[in-house]
């Protein structure tokens, strides 16, 4: 069974920086795409950053240049690095991946729980 595990949150300052982390473990034959999301309270789920397979990255306008994804190919983990942190940036981090558990057969979309981000201004 495919899990995925987010660390790293926690409280940050304006202005400082946070790195959060997600590991995928189980039977996992590849992963097609990591990707960032949040979501503040009484707002939908917002994709923050992507990162493929092929090493294509694309953020959104609310990070783009304060944020980074990364990914540590030898342990199916991947990082987003945030910088210069705003209060607004305050919310549920969570890690998905598009993988697949089997070669040649559809990627699946996987979800880890969730991690909380605050940050003091």
């Amino acid at each position: 069974q495919v899990r995925l595990m987010e660390s790293g949150g926690g409280l940050g300052q304006a202005g400082g920086s946070l790195k959060l982390s997600c590991t995928a473990s189980g039977r996992i034959s590849s992963i097609a795409a990591m990707v960032w999301y949040r979501q503040r309270p009484g707002s939908e789920r917002a994709f923050l950053a992507v990162l493929t397979s092929t090493g294509i990255t694309r953020y959104a306008d609310s990070v783009q240049g304060r944020f980074t994804i990364t990914r540590d190919n030898a342990e199916n983990t991947w990082h987003l690095q945030m910088n210069n942190l705003k209060p607004e940036d305050a919310a549920v981090y969570f890690c998905h991946s598009s993988l697949r558990i089997r070669a040649f057969t559809p990627a699946s979309d996987y979800w880890g729980q969730g991690t909380q981000v605050t940050v003091s201004s």
